[in-house]
């Protein structure tokens, strides 16, 4: 089936976009902490008109839903819905963890991954998941928790074969994730950060699926629910 599906994603220090045309990909991707407001439309613009292609030639668009940055997040919602509102597109809203796992995946072909993002405050953005031929599937549920309070031991011997670990949580945590003595996975990737390339390569099958949602759905996954509150006032 034809298919022109646009991604982007600015949950992490990662910038990216990227274009799936019928089974070619086109990516842009840049390390930009702190810019991803002023790349990313760009980028987007970009990858479009080296394509000859218009916004509204699209059959849908997707994003990193999350988790991750909570600034990055509201950037590629925002854009997300913007465009998908003015030209009517169905969204696919795709894991952050989820892409890492694929990513990882890619790059070293173990089938297990665990995926962490570091979500400061002592704490970690966290999934375990294995794939085979039906997809991804999770252990557990994407959470936000202390490195301390995770068993991944226990969470490794729910599958038979190699894990590889990958995210930006395994840099400051992996000596409290993993202690000394614990048996390792046989990679750690803790520069693995989700891309758009990823993203839509992922949004692809779920289109295909029928997996898709109106723009107004088109909503982050913050995990950490609370960042997004006012703090209330302090009585003096």
């Amino acid at each position: 089936m034809s298919m022109k599906i646009l991604a982007l994603d600015t949950a992490t220090e990662a910038c990216s976009a990227a274009l799936y045309v019928d089974g070619e990909i086109t990516a842009q991707y840049q390390l930009a902490p702190r810019e991803h407001s002023r790349l990313i439309l760009r980028m987007l613009d970009e990858l479009l008109s080296q394509a000859n292609l218009r916004v509204a030639e699209l059959d849908a668009i997707a994003f990193g839903r999350g988790p991750g940055s909570f600034m990055g997040l509201r950037i590629a919602a925002g854009v997300v819905q913007g465009i998908a509102f003015a030209h009517d597109l169905p969204v696919i809203p795709v894991s952050t963890l989820k892409a890492i796992a694929q990513r990882a995946y890619e790059e070293t072909g173990i089938p297990n991954v665990l995926s962490c993002i570091d979500a400061r405050m002592d704490e970690v953005y966290w999934v375990a998941c294995s794939h085979d031929a039906a997809g991804w599937s999770s252990i557990g549920e994407e959470c936000v928790i202390s490195p301390d309070k995770l068993d991944v031991q226990q969470v490794m011997s729910q599958r038979s074969g190699s894990w590889v670990a990958a995210g930006t949580g395994w840099t400051n945590y992996l000596d409290r994730l993993l202690p000394e003595a614990a048996s390792r996975p046989e990679a750690v990737l803790d520069d693995c950060f989700p891309s758009a390339e990823v993203i839509v390569k992922l949004a692809a099958e779920e289109f295909k699926a029928g997996n898709t949602v109106p723009a107004a759905q088109a909503i982050p996954v913050y995990l950490r629910n609370d960042v997004a509150k006012k703090p209330k006032p302090v009585a003096l």
